[in-house]
């Protein structure tokens, strides 16, 4: 971390990331190794130590949705079940390799009262064990199926669908806008990226500007794709940033993080995006680093203006 780049760290994220600086270094001289399992349990307690506020939804339902080789778990959050309300399939962050709907429960909810759609978190297969592309298979099938679902069980909706989806699930989020454009029966209306995974060439100047300090760092980053990313795949090809755009890309928002080490490819795709007509807007947060949304309460102002931002971006 940068000294002189510390006053615009809001002081109690700034004294947190501090500590775990602290702590890493203790933990690597101790013969730390990094495994899903570590990976994993780091962001389950982390996102439960500091999102602590889990708000009621009127309703709340376990379910799967099939795809062709695997039954993906859901949970749904419906605001208003008398209401046939707007549609946002959830794909939660964590790398491929880590989170999930337990992980991201109160985080889901938060997004299903700000912006008043039926939200449905999907529960994809994570990498190592499940790398590319199962979990991109696991999220088109739960967008190609919401509405059949969703008629199934008698909830009422309308037949908008939008995709949120942070950090890598903002990668599968973005990834399914670029296929939709040429996929018959899926009709993407908007889709929120934050702090968003695009470029998995790891490409933009972001990346090493931000490379160690700030929670998220290179080293892991680069790990979490050689997990994900385990056959031949061209990582240029597999990333949103690069994939081909025509009209029929989602109306999109796109939130970065000043010390996040993705930050550039979020402006970059922003930019590419209104240079083909998208239309595309960027909300950029200063001070703060990549996941924020699971250190809520170190910076609960910051988060309640990412919320409303989002809500009133679906709400148009």
């Amino acid at each position: 971390m940068h000294p002189e780049r510390h006053a615009a760290i809001p002081k109690p994220l700034r004294e947190w990331l501090a500590a775990t600086r602290t702590a890493k270094a203790a933990a690597h001289a101790n013969g730390y190794g990094r495994t899903a399992t570590n990976v994993r349990e780091m962001l389950d307690t982390l996102t439960r130590r500091f999102v602590t506020e889990r708000p009621e939804v009127a309703l709340v339902r376990d379910d799967v949705i099939p795809g062709p080789d695997y039954l993906v778990p859901v949970r749904v959050y419906h605001p208003m079940p008398d209401e046939a309300r707007p549609v946002a399939l959830f794909l939660h962050g964590g790398g491929h390799v880590a989170g999930g709907v337990a992980v991201y429960d109160p985080i889901a909810r938060k997004l299903a009262l700000a912006t008043g759609s039926i939200v449905v978190a999907a529960e994809y297969r994570l990498a190592p064990e499940c790398p590319y592309p199962a979990a991109l298979k696991d999220s088109m099938a739960c967008a190609k199926r919401v509405f059949r679902y969703l008629d199934g069980q008698g909830l009422q909706h309308d037949t908008r669908l939008a995709l949120i989806g942070d950090s890598a699930g903002a990668a599968l989020c973005a990834t399914l806008s670029h296929l939709a454009q040429f996929e018959p029966g899926v009709d993407i209306e908007a889709q929120v990226l934050v702090y968003p995974s695009l470029d998995y060439s790891l490409a933009q100047p972001s990346v090493m500007e931000n490379a160690e300090g700030y929670l998220l760092e290179r080293e892991r980053i680069l790990w979490m794709f050689d997990s994900y990313l385990q056959g031949q795949e061209n990582r240029r090809a597999v990333s949103p940033l690069f994939m081909e755009i025509t009209e029929q890309l989602p109306r999109t928002l796109v939130v970065t993080a000043e010390f996040d080490p993705l930050r550039d490819e979020g402006v970059a795709y922003v930019r590419r995006l209104l240079e083909h007509g998208i239309v595309a807007e960027h909300l950029h947060m200063p001070g703060l680093v990549h996941a924020y949304l699971n250190l809520e309460d170190l910076v609960p102002d910051q988060c309640r203006a990412t919320y409303a931002a989002l809500g009133e971006f679906l709400g148009r």
